[in-house]
């Protein structure tokens, strides 16, 4: 599969606040601005895979927005993984466009949990709600608390991860937060449950992303410029609850980024940029952990050391990510990836290599890798 899909269009609405506005006109002007971006005819687009809203689930979904984008796809879907079902259906794109089910899809997700219903955040988490177990932020903080126990972690290293993302999402005329924080600043911000501070925690934010997946060959012939090749992919899934986990700083992302660096034949010193899932602070420290670029216990002093900076190691989330640039779940980082691979992102990181993006759902209950390589 190395190379033979790619990435050859991306779009998004503003991310923020979208009074009055549904989903799915999001939705469509989200996957308007991706086709346009390709520079492709709406009626080429024969596959349309949406992640299942949040906020609102509802059945035959995916076909709701294909009738809205006008669209009669051979293949229509929507998909819940959690945060990590974008990444799984760019995957299941890439797959079924090999196998000749279709030939062009678009892959899309709309929210509006800032404006509309945010009740799926804080629902009772079975039958531990009796204990307060009400919220999304309730299970990371346990992987928080225990993560920063385990390890000996201050509060400062977890800082770094918010201050470091904030600050290029201040640079980011697209972000939803444009507003950077220093480490005095972090510590000082209120804890939401306890050890998470406010900044730990990702935006609600209203808003769509969409992006355009076909074959290279079928891209060189439409002389598409700025295709990026998609060089691997990989998910993997947790089957417990957080607390009945035998390990809590550990997850099975390490399978899912094992098998993306598989496919795509390389290593981890290929890689030049990281887009990682950073729903909370804990969750891109965790995930530098699995994917093995630092050792167990390690990721946050490389994250207070400088290591994700945009003069790191591995720049981390160079638009913003979650915690700045917009909080609906894992698309955007596959289009700040594609315009790094493109050359054309807001804060470009200059030389070769590639990116890496991960997706997570739940309590880091779902994950799904992509590795993305340079544009011809």
């Amino acid at each position: 599969m190395r190379g033979r899909a790619v990435i050859a269009g991306v779009g998004h609405t503003a991310y923020g606040k979208h009074e009055g506005r549904d989903r799915i006109s999001l939705i469509v002007e989200a996957s308007r601005n991706a086709i346009a971006d390709a520079g492709i005819a709406k009626d080429m687009v024969d596959g349309v895979l949406v992640k299942m809203a949040n906020a609102e689930p509802s059945i035959l979904y995916g076909q709701k927005v294909a009738e809205a984008l006008g669209m009669r796809p051979k293949v229509g879907c929507s998909l819940d993984q959690g945060g990590a079902a974008n990444i799984a259906l760019i995957s299941y794109a890439a797959m079924a466009i090999e196998a000749g089910l279709m030939e062009v899809a678009i892959i899309c997700y709309g929210d509006t949990p800032r404006t509309g219903s945010r009740k799926v955040y804080g629902r009772a988490r079975g039958d531990d709600a009796v204990y307060g177990w009400y919220s999304t932020a309730a299970g990371y903080a346990l992987l928080h608390q225990r993560y920063r126990q385990q390890h000996a972690i201050p509060d400062e290293h977890f800082g770094a991860v918010a201050v470091t993302c904030r600050d290029h999402g201040a640079r980011n005329p697209n972000a939803h937060l444009q507003k950077a924080i220093s480490l005095d600043e972090y510590m000082a911000s209120p804890f939401v449950v306890e050890p998470l501070r406010r900044d730990d925690c990702c935006l609600l934010s209203d808003g769509a992303a969409a992006v355009i997946v076909m074959s290279a060959k079928r891209a060189a012939e439409l002389r598409i410029a700025g295709a990026v090749p998609i060089l691997g992919f990989g998910q993997a899934q947790e089957s417990w609850d957080v607390h009945l986990r035998e390990n809590m700083t550990r997850t099975i992302s390490s399978l899912s980024g094992e098998t993306a660096l598989r496919m795509a034949g390389l290593d981890r010193r290929d890689i030049a940029v990281a887009q990682l899932y950073d729903c909370f602070t804990v969750t891109p420290l965790i995930t530098l952990e699995d994917y093995g670029f630092c050792r167990p216990g390690e990721a946050a002093r490389f994250a207070a050391d400088g290591g994700i900076a945009l003069d790191g190691r591995l720049p981390l989330n160079t638009s913003g990510g979650l915690l700045s640039e917009s909080g609906t779940p894992g698309l955007q980082l596959v289009i700040e990836g594609v315009r790094q691979m493109r050359g054309d992102a807001n804060l470009q990181i200059r030389g070769g290599g590639a990116c890496i993006v991960s997706n997570q759902g739940g309590t880091m209950h779902t994950h799904a890798t992509l590795i993305l390589g340079r544009a011809a």
